[in-house]
């Protein structure tokens, strides 16, 4: 029996919690049903019942009293008739034998379906009808209208007889209706008596029913939900040891089973993070030995490049100042050919001064200059050509630059020095049959609304093509030095520059009248200029 009782409850835990809901409103469907179907068989036997009670027994009583009083009238009629002689003590009679009639086809329907009573009735009938056989109707024959006689008392005592009869059928039929009467009442108590049981019972097998239902829905689904609830918040709290076990309807094992196997994945999730924190700290340490020791090397090479710069630019100081004072004294004792020897030597020496120069601001540029403050890119432009004030004064150049440039943040000498390397280029590269014409725009660059288009455009040489990658590269140069002085620098350095902010830098190609530079640098969110870029122009020249 245990073994059946189990097994019957795992193939219950089978169904899902739906199914569950499915087959307790199933049973509570069936309950109101059956329970529908008893009340209003009960209520219709209930009022079947008092129908018959209220609309046939009760009423055939009282169609029995007309019916006795409709005999009544005629046995009065009859006597007065026979001693007054008298017509109009006929009335009674006749309306006694209509109202009799009539009484008597009523009773009938009241009682047709109850022989007993209906024995009563017809015995009543007959009597009466062998009265009036027998008494009344040849007394009523033998009395002359207007002419009283004698009663034979004989006759009269017979007619008394027979009607006596007939009291003694209306006294049984009296008793009859009266005990039908009072089974009736006793049956109509007996039906609401068992009718309120019945429907008590129903109450009670609902309410046994409801009960049931909430023990077997605690059991089989709010029991394993409490318990899967409390496991996942064991592991929720840091115990991800903890197996979850699956139990209930099909549903609910299949969400436990779920949340067994993400606890696993957890576990396991968890164990290679834990092993990849070990790496990770571990790689931590070695890139904090390597950053140490890489502070350590930036600083020696830091110090290195200064004392280098130093001790090489020395002896070609030496070198140069040496090469002038040789050239000073000697110089009326030197030929054409010395003197351009030690020409050559002194613009050696000089040129390999700035080289250096160039050389340390390159390396220098993130690293020694790396301020991040709001800039005003007019300031820095400002400076750039008070610089190359010379420059434009000989070349008689023009620079059309925007009323107002925004701000942006970054350092204040790089973005000088950036100006200062694209607006010289422009000078130092000009076309030989045009005065130099240098033209800076700004505005919010298109495919990045965060941040500024720059350009400087100028009507110089130009830049072939194919060649607008090379230039960006350190000592790359396209023209030879007799042509055009520098150290090839000087672009790598704006790249290095416009990149250490955050921006991009290029050549316009589609510009063929001359050279058009473009860079990106990221706006400054706060500055109301980023958005708004003045298009008015004032020429410096």
């Amino acid at each position: 029996m245990v073994r059946r009782r189990t097994g019957a409850l795992r193939r219950g835990r089978r169904l899902t919690v739906q199914g569950w809901f499915y087959l307790l409103l199933a049973a509570m469907t069936l309950l109101v049903v059956v329970g529908s179907v008893i009340g209003a068989s009960l209520l219709g036997r209930t009022a079947d019942v008092s129908d018959r009670l209220l609309r046939r027994v009760q009423p055939a009583q009282t169609e029995a009293y007309r019916l006795q009083a409709a005999l009544a009238n005629q046995e009065s009629g009859i006597g007065g008739y026979a001693i007054a002689a008298d017509r109009q003590f006929l009335v009674p009679y006749t309306q006694g034998k209509r109202d009799e009639a009539s009484s008597a086809a009523r009773l009938r329907e009241f009682i047709g379906d109850r022989p007993a009573l209906l024995a009563d009735l017809e015995a009543i009938e007959t009597q009466a009808a062998h009265w009036r056989r027998g008494y009344a109707e040849p007394l009523a024959a033998s009395v002359t209208p207007g002419r009283p006689k004698p009663l034979d008392q004989q006759k009269a005592d017979q007619g008394k007889k027979e009607f006596d009869r007939l009291r003694a059928l209306w006294a049984k039929q009296n008793t009859d209706l009266a005990k039908a009467v009072e089974e009736g009442r006793s049956h109509l108590a007996h039906e609401r008596k068992v009718r309120n049981w019945v429907l008590a019972g129903m109450v009670v097998v609902f309410l046994l029913a409801g009960l049931a239902s909430a023990v077997l829905v605690r059991i089989l689904v709010t029991r394993p939900l409490e318990a899967l609830g409390t496991a996942s918040r064991r592991v929720s709290g840091g115990d991800f040891s903890h197996v979850i076990t699956s139990g209930g309807p099909a549903d609910l094992t299949a969400v436990a089973n779920a949340v067994e196997g993400m606890r696993w994945h957890i576990v396991a999730e968890l164990e290679a993070s834990r092993e990849q924190q070990q790496e990770l700290t571990r790689q931590a340490a070695d890139l904090d030995e390597q950053a140490v020791e890489l502070r350590r090397s930036n600083a020696e090479l830091e110090q290195f490049a200064y004392v280098a710069s130093h001790d090489l630019q020395e002896p070609l100081r030496k070198i140069a100042s040496f090469c002038q004072l040789l050239e000073k004294r000697y110089g009326d004792k030197l030929d054409d050919r010395g003197r351009q020897y030690i020409d050559f030597a002194v613009d050696g020496a000089r040129r390999m001064q700035v080289l250096i120069n160039d050389l340390l601001t390159f390396s220098r540029v993130g690293r020694v200059n790396d301020a991040r403050v709001p800039v005003g890119l007019d300031q820095a432009l400002d400076k750039a050509l008070t610089n190359l004030g010379t420059a434009v004064e000989e070349s008689d150049a023009r620079v059309d630059r925007p009323e107002h440039l925004p701000e942006v943040v970054g350092d204040p000498t790089l973005l000088t020095m950036l100006w200062q390397n694209l607006v010289g280029n422009a000078l130092k590269f000009r076309h030989p049959d045009r005065t130099p014409h240098v033209s800076i725009t700004c505005g919010t660059d298109p495919d990045e609304p965060d941040s500024l288009l720059v350009s400087v455009t100028d009507n110089g040489i130009g830049i072939p093509e194919q060649f607008t990658e090379k230039v960006f590269i350190i000592f790359q140069r396209l023209h030879g030095r007799d042509a055009y002085g520098g150290t090839g620098i000087g672009l790598a350095l704006c790249k290095k520059i416009v990149e250490q902010h955050g921006g991009k830098i290029w050549i316009d190609t589609a510009h063929t009248d001359g050279t058009r530079f473009c860079f990106t640098l990221p706006s400054l969110a706060e500055s109301p200029e980023a958005s708004g870029i003045g298009t008015e122009e004032k020429v410096l020249t």
